[in-house]
């Protein structure tokens, strides 16, 4: 189990909470009595987010998680004020529609940086505390498009699909040190996901791509209609960690799910039409 055995309230490290899911999920926990780091771009604005939930086991950490040196320090400051580290939450992440041509590198190193450098960066100061203790649990918040790819998402699946693959291989490390990993996830929710203030978009455009701007304008257009709940999909997640019962792959959202079984149908089609070319690449074996 992630959680502690003895009566102490469990302690998480959720990262991206300023807003949208990441501060949902920091709010249920205050409300449970658990103990909560979480970081973010404006401790401003997390205080503020936060007015009416009572704060005292709540330490919030204005942080850049591309500073290594500042995630380390964080993580230390973490067990110094609460004694362990029992849930890590990596949830900080933004969303990029574009064409894939239309990407610059800089916007394709920021993605980076934030989606799996930044992660990683927590899981390396993190993993020498939860091996010491010999338990605790990870969590990472991917997304459908960790799964599965739409035209103009290039940029943010390559982060989740780098996530997925990040998270898989660390589950199969760390199990036997007691510590459990999952991946959640979550389809379309009603965050701040697709409005301006979360959704990168190109700095220029490249003639030709008129259904990637039709994309956008519709997806500019979606807050409000979203099928999924961040109240419930932050209770979700607190059901990940408590039960440590989840499949290692997490869907949230009925959306989500639909996707994911059309992708596996689709990636089945594939294989097997791929077959016949697929063996006869292999060395002759002498009969």
């Amino acid at each position: 189990m992630a959680y502690p055995t003895t009566t102490r309230p469990a302690t998480w490290f959720v990262t991206g909470t300023s807003r949208g899911l990441g501060l949902e999920l920091v709010k249920q926990l205050l409300e449970r009595g658990d103990n909560v780091a979480a970081t973010t771009r404006s401790a401003e604005r997390l205080d503020a987010a936060l007015a009416s939930v009572d704060r005292s086991r709540l330490l919030p950490i204005e942080l850049s998680l591309t500073d290594e040196s500042a995630v380390a320090a964080a993580i230390g400051s973490t067990v110094e004020r609460f004694g362990a580290i029992d849930v890590v939450v990596n949830n900080a992440g933004y969303g990029y529609l574009a064409a894939v041509e239309e990407v610059t590198d800089a916007d394709a190193r920021q993605m980076f940086d934030v989606q799996i450098f930044g992660l990683w960066n927590v899981l390396r100061a993190v993993l020498p505390h939860l091996r010491e203790q010999g338990s605790g649990h990870i969590i990472n918040v991917s997304s459908i498009l960790g799964l599965t790819s739409f035209p103009g998402w290039g940029l943010y699946c390559a982060g989740k699909y780098a996530v997925e693959g990040l998270t898989e291989s660390l589950a199969a490390e760390v199990g036997g040190f007691g510590v459990r990993v999952n991946l959640v996830e979550p389809g379309y929710m009603r965050t701040d996901f697709l409005r301006t203030e979360s959704l990168g978009l190109p700095s220029g455009t490249v003639a030709g791509y008129e259904s990637i701007r039709e994309m956008t304008e519709a997806h500019l257009a979606m807050p409000g209609t979203q099928l999924g709940d961040p109240v419930r999909a932050a209770t979700a997640i607190i059901e990940v960690a408590a039960s440590g019962e989840a499949p290692l792959h997490q869907l949230l959202g009925s959306d989500s799910y639909s996707l994911a079984r059309a992708r596996i149908d689709s990636l089945t089609a594939d294989v097997e039409a791929g077959r016949e070319l697929a063996y006869t690449t292999d060395i002759p074996q002498q009969s």
